[in-house]
């Protein structure tokens, strides 16, 4: 579920296509999105052992440890794209703004907190030129909670 007021439109980040844009302030902290009706979870060896594993992985989110959702109906949080420098910290499925972001700031996200561990996104990333490679869930929940318990200092 996506809590501030909210918009779709093309994103600004080269060869993104739709990103998701506030269509209000929002505090530094404030949780942008919270997860809702998250009906089942997989091991990441489930997914890939579907017979439409290659169409599933955009789809596919590590929710925690070992366990990952598919979104396969791409609903509205799925427009949200990567940054290294992301305007959104995701940590356990909710994503907290990481600082005052104003009308019209485009919500990115860090996509290594949601791939399995060494996976590699299809794309770099679109500042740097990098990989965009899966933490381990240790280095995921040690950066997100470090970084979340800054924000709330």
């Amino acid at each position: 579920m996506i809590l501030p007021r909210y918009h779709i439109s093309p994103s600004l980040i080269p060869d993104a296509g739709q990103g998701m844009f506030l269509d209000q302030t929002v505090e530094p902290g404030s949780i942008l999105i919270a997860p809702d009706a998250i009906p089942q979870t997989w091991t990441f060896s489930e997914v890939m052992a579907m017979p439409n594993a290659r169409e599933l992985l955009p789809a596919t989110v590590r929710w925690f440890e070992d366990r990952y959702t598919i979104s396969n109906d791409w609903p509205d949080e799925c427009f949200v794209n990567h940054s290294f420098a992301p305007t959104g910290l995701w940590h356990l499925g909710f994503v907290f703004a990481t600082a005052r972001l104003g009308s019209g700031t485009e919500i990115t996200v860090d996509y290594r907190h949601l791939l399995a561990p060494g996976q590699e996104e299809d794309f770099h990333d679109a500042e740097s030129g990098q990989p965009i490679v899966g933490f381990t869930w240790k280095e995921s929940l040690r950066a997100s909670s470090q970084a979340l318990l800054r924000l709330l200092d």
